[in-house]
């Protein structure tokens, strides 16, 4: 999604209201439900756009083979949208393995298929903020666990020693001077 440079400019104002409460004006508060009216809808439309997609999808996966190169085509269309390859998917592709499309596309889509939908990191929620409060209570937090007996313990793979890090005098070593010429000093003439 691009945002023109009005939207940015109302962007920037609510981000300003938002680090530094006070009392934003009647222009500020309707450029931001204006700008907020315009992302619900680009993300209804975009809603829209990948239901359309994933249903012509699923007409031209059921009209295999014959539609191999539309349905990879759609499929490497509906991917970037958030969509996860059904078991149907994995089937057709590997079906279609011969064609190196196909091939691309299932090593792409299979391990997709397998792991849990991830959040991308621009929609994780703030943990915290500086200055901000905080939302854990220090009378709730879990008591450390005690020792086991040292006895029961199983043994442990010893860790290998770190090397230390070097300090830039050994990654660097300081240049000796020049040597000068042993013997008597030049006079050089001027003129």
């Amino acid at each position: 999604m691009a945002f023109g440079v009005e939207e940015l400019q109302v962007l920037r104002r609510a981000l300003a209201l938002a680090l530094h409460p006070g009392r934003p004006s009647a222009e500020d508060v309707q450029d931001c439900l204006s700008l907020a009216e315009s992302l619900d809808e680009a993300a209804r439309e975009g809603a829209r756009l990948r239901a359309f997609l994933v249903a012509d999808l699923a007409r031209y996966r059921a009209a295999l083979p014959g539609t191999a190169v539309g349905y990879l085509a759609l499929l490497e269309e509906v991917l970037p949208t958030g969509y996860r390859p059904t078991p149907d998917d994995v089937s057709a592709l590997r079906a279609l393995r011969g064609n190196p499309r196909a091939a691309a596309l299932l090593d792409r889509t299979v391990p997709t298929a397998a792991a849990p939908l991830a959040i991308p990191a621009s929609r994780t929620p703030l943990h915290a903020l500086p200055g901000g409060l905080a939302t854990e209570n220090p009378a709730e937090k879990p008591k450390p666990a005690k020792p086991a007996d040292p006895a029961k313990k199983p043994a442990e793979k010893p860790v290998p020693a770190r090397r230390p890090v070097p300090t830039p005098g050994e990654v660097f070593p300081r240049r000796k001077p020049p040597q000068r010429p042993a013997g008597p000093p030049q006079q050089l003439a001027a003129g």
